[in-house]
């Protein structure tokens, strides 16, 4: 008789990776789960407590705990692996390297890549694990050798975009149980099987650090500058901002730009941070011809499988959950490509990742650095 092969599931304390593991178990593996702390909100003095008075324990322990349930429900043992340290140097470093030079990065694509893929993948070989799984919303198919990462079947869930940055060999070594079913069904099992959390709600926020008011955690690491708001087309001061880092392309709520007297009373919205200046550029109306751009540089890329002949027309995510725009994208050295959008595309911003895509295999992606529209770059 074959051994059952074994599989290490990164069990989360959420309803999405306690599915997974029980499909895994209904699949025929050996089935383990590995609980991954990488973010002491205690020791980085970031972390003010839960306000609700029945339940003051820190969320990653309320995870733990229910992490623990379903295991115990499931009948699978339980690992408690720390990568704090790991998650510091390869993803947290970065993201606030990023914000200190105004760009505005996707701490969950290098979570994936360094943390989940990477540490707690070798952690699973370490125990004598053939596999990984995931609760991710993604599908792998294997054909002629090698793995193809592909769009899952709730396409309102797909987290290919998440996970544009793993290797072959990342995505050869890993299962991901929910590639063929949606969030109702995941909801439906949940509930049919007792799970604990079932009814949990969906986890939001940067990864492994949770929910929270968001410029208010950055101002832990880095220091508010604040400074002059200006309309980017009269170059006058409508306002100031707290440090021009806590604020995107595009964001308009929350810039505290009140009535100007003798200008109509339009919605404004930011089209450009200035950190060397300190000065936060801003628009007014409907009119955001400011957000507009046509091609982009994208480095940093990673091909997970097989990289397209060049010139390739291709679609694009430039964004989670946006859907795909039709590009052309230029090869230019085995980390950058030229990307020309088909139709000039909106808030395409510096630092965030962008994802390419075949139909609905995902043929990787990179990170955006140059933002260009009509031949001229645009800083932002």
């Amino acid at each position: 008789m074959t051994a059952k092969k074994k599989v290490m599931i990164g069990l989360s304390g959420g309803v999405d990776s306690a599915v997974a593991a029980y499909l895994l178990k209904e699949e025929g593996y050996d089935v383990v789960a590995g609980f991954m702390r990488n973010w002491d909100a205690l020791a980085n003095n970031d972390y003010l407590g839960n306000p609700t008075i029945n339940d003051p324990m820190c969320p990653q322990e309320k995870d733990y705990e229910d992490a623990q349930k379903v295991a115990e429900k499931l009948g699978i043992p339980l690992y408690r692996v720390d990568f704090v340290k790991e998650y510091w140097d390869a993803v947290f470093s970065y993201f606030i390297s990023e914000y200190e030079k105004g760009r505005t990065p996707n701490p969950d694509i290098f979570c994936n890549k360094y943390i989940k893929f990477d540490a707690f993948r070798k952690f699973a070989l370490s125990k004598d694990c053939d596999l990984i799984a995931m609760g991710h919303y993604a599908k792998k198919i294997d054909c002629d050798g090698l793995s193809f990462l592909v769009k899952s079947f709730d396409q309102n869930k797909d987290q290919t975009y998440f996970l544009s940055q793993i290797s072959q060999e990342q995505l050869r070594s890993c299962l991901f149980p929910l590639g063929d079913i949606d969030k109702p069904e995941v909801r439906r099992l949940a509930k049919q099987l007792n799970l604990a959390v079932a009814d949990k709600k969906d986890s939001t926020g940067v990864c492994f650090i949770g929910e929270r008011d968001f410029k208010q955690f950055l101002q832990n690491y880095i220091p508010a500058q604040k400074g002059q708001i200006v309309d980017i087309n009269t170059q006058k001061i409508v306002g100031h901002h707290d440090g021009v880092i806590y604020y995107t392309i595009g964001q308009r709520r929350g810039l505290g730009i009140g009535g100007i007297s003798g200008q109509e009373a339009l919605s404004w919205f930011v089209v450009k941070k200035d950190v060397k200046k300190n000065i936060l550029y801003v628009a007014s109306g409907d009119e955001d011809l400011h957000l507009l751009s046509d091609t982009a540089i994208i480095r940093q890329m990673n091909w997970i499988s097989t990289i397209p002949v060049s010139p390739a027309h291709v679609g694009a995510k430039f964004r989670y959950r946006q859907k795909d725009t039709p590009v052309t994208l230029t090869i230019l050295d085995k980390d950058s490509v030229k990307v020309v959008y088909d139709k000039p595309q909106k808030a395409v911003t510096t630092g965030q990742g962008a994802v390419f895509y075949d139909g609905d295999i995902c043929l990787g992606g990179g990170i955006i650095d140059e933002v260009y529209f009509e031949g001229k770059r645009i800083d932002r």
